[in-house]
This record gives C-alpha cells, sequence and structure tokens, in this order.
C-alpha cells in the first residue's frame, strides 16, 4: 500500500490535516524530522497530537508532547516520561509494538473503532501513527493523533462489545 492510500483510508478532518501536513513535511525524505513538522499548519488539529522519541539503542520511547485532547483522555502529559511508565503493563504490551512497528518498519498506522476501550473508557474514534526521522530515512520518532469520542453506555450493543474494544489496526508500510 502507498503512502497516498493511507491518506485516503483517513475519516477525520482533523486527522487528514496531520497527515497531509506530514506527506508535505516529509519532501522527498522517506520520512520527515521532528524539526519539520509545523505547528502552525496542523493549528486547531494540534490538540489531538502526541508525540514520542525513541531511543533505538536502549529501544525505548519517551514522550516527547501531548495535545489538550490527549492529555484530557489520558489525565497527565507523557511528556518526558517513558512510555513504559505512562502505560500500565498491559496497556503497554499492545501499545508498545505498535509503536516499534512504525518507527523500524517504517509504516502508517490507522486504527478506528473502540479507542481507549483497553483503559476502561467508552470511546469510539480514530488515530494514526506517522514515523520520523532526523536524517530523513531512520526512524527515531513517531508523530501521532488521535481524535476520539465518548460514548454513552447505552450506546454499546451489549457487555461483550464493551469487553471486546474493537478497534481495527491497519499498517501502511512506506519502505
Amino acid at each position: 500500500m502507498t503512502i497516498q492510500t493511507f491518506l485516503d483510508t483517513i475519516a477525520t478532518p482533523e486527522l487528514q490535516v496531520i497527515g497531509g501536513h506530514w506527506q508535505t513535511a516529509r519532501g522527498a525524505k522517506t520520512m520527515p524530522a521532528w524539526s519539520d513538522i509545523d505547528p502552525v499548519a496542523i493549528g486547531r488539529s494540534l490538540r489531538y497530537v502526541w508525540s514520542w522519541k525513541y531511543d533505538r539503542a536502549a529501544e525505548t520511547f519517551t514522550g516527547r508532547l501531548a495535545g489538550e485532547e490527549i492529555v484530557r483522555a489520558f489525565g497527565k502529559s507523557p511528556r518526558g516520561v517513558p512510555m513504559s511508565e505512562f502505560f500500565a503493563p498491559e496497556i503497554y504490551e499492545t501499545f508498545y509494538p505498535w509503536h516499534k512497528r512504525v518507527v523500524l518498519e517504517p509504516a502508517c498506522m490507522r486504527g478506528i473503532g473502540m479507542i481507549y476501550n483497553n483503559l476502561g473508557r467508552n470511546f469510539t474514534g480514530e488515530r494514526i501513527m506517522l514515523p520520523l526521522a532526523e536524517d530523513g530515512s531512520s526512524g527515531d520518532g513517531i508523530l501521532g493523533a488521535t481524535v476520539y469520542r465518548l460514548l454513552p453506555d447505552a450506546d454499546l450493543q451489549d457487555e461483550h462489545e464493551r469487553e471486546a474494544g474493537g478497534e481495527q489496526i491497519t499498517f501502511f508500510s512506506i519502505a
């Protein structure tokens, strides 16, 4: 699948802005650098953005930033916090491989459906993950964004749906 295929799958307008900016920022490179990302170009969509810095030698992620809607969802900011400490172990076991694949393959990722369900919240929405690379080719970070809305319990079909989650994840290789 191509980058354009990935961009064409993004349904949420705020995430389309972020994905389009990432594509423009990378230019002829495989991936843009963190310094290529322009908050002004992202505009009001910045509140949905989050980012992690990846240390290849240690194979760890450290929080770089989170917009106000992400901080609201988690009740805290990941800035300066190792991913392994930010998330509960069972959440980390799910999220870490997704992030590592985005950085190392490299790939873009799109998730849609019952996001954050594994955090015990009934949120539906869409998320994207985009790789970053200071040298343009060796992934060293992630620019992500998540747009969500809270579902009242009545909107869930049954207890099984609440427990099962239902986020559909798709990876799009860019190598």
